[in-house]
C-alpha cells in the first residue's frame, strides 16, 4: 500500500491555499489498513482507545481531544491524535444505528459535527474491523469520511501505536 504522508500533503495544500474538500454524497467504501500502515508523523503522537458506548464519556473523549489540540495550537505538525474504536465505541461512527445492538438507541447529532471538527486538526479513526464482524453490523453502515479507517483488531491496533511511539490515553 503506498505510503501517505499527511504533514507533506497538509503543507502542500496549506501553501496552495486549498479549502477542504468537501465530502460527497455516494457511499464508498471506507479505506482498510493493516498494523504497519500506521506511523507515527509527528514528535507527540497520541492514542485516544474508545470500547465504550456511553454518550457521555464519548463526549468527554471529545472534549478532551479538542483541548489537547488546543494545546499545541491546532497546529497538525506538532500533534498527531488517533482514535481507535471497538466494542460500543463503534457505534458513534455508524451511518445510523438501524439493525445493530443499539437501534434503540438515540445518538446526539452534534457529536458528527465535534468529530468532523477535530479531523480538519488531523484526527484519525481507525474502526475494528473484528467488531463489526462479531457483531454482524456491515462495514458499509461506517460513516464514510476520509479520516475513518477500519483496522484488523481495535485492541492490536491500540498496543502497535504505543509500541510505535504513541501515548496512551483514555477517558474514563
Amino acid at each position: 500500500m503506498p505510503q501517505f504522508d499527511r504533514r507533506a500533503f497538509l503543507g502542500t495544500m496549506a501553501l496552495a491555499g486549498a479549502a477542504p474538500i468537501a465530502a460527497t454524497s455516494a457511499h464508498a467504501a471506507v479505506q482498510s489498513l493493516q498494523l504497519a500502515d500506521v506511523k507515527k508523523e509527528a514528535d507527540t503522537a497520541c492514542v485516544y482507545h474508545v470500547d465504550y458506548g456511553d454518550h457521555a464519556r464519548f463526549a468527554q473523549t471529545l472534549n478532551n481531544i479538542n483541548n489537547h489540540y488546543a494545546s499545541y495550537g491546532a497546529d497538525p505538525f506538532a500533534l498527531q491524535i488517533v482514535m481507535v474504536a471497538h466494542a460500543g465505541g463503534i457505534k458513534f461512527f455508524l451511518d445510523n444505528l438501524n439493525g445493530t445492538m443499539w437501534e434503540k438507541e438515540t445518538l446526539d447529532p452534534t457529536l458528527n459535527e465535534k468529530i468532523a471538527a477535530l479531523a480538519k486538526n488531523g484526527l484519525k479513526v481507525y474502526l475494528c474491523a473484528y467488531t463489526f464482524e462479531r457483531n454482524h453490523v456491515p462495514k458499509e453502515k461506517a460513516r464514510d469520511e476520509a479520516f475513518i479507517a477500519f483496522v484488523p483488531s481495535g485492541i492490536a491496533t491500540a498496543g502497535a501505536l504505543q509500541g510505535k511511539g504513541f501515548g496512551y490515553l483514555k477517558v474514563g
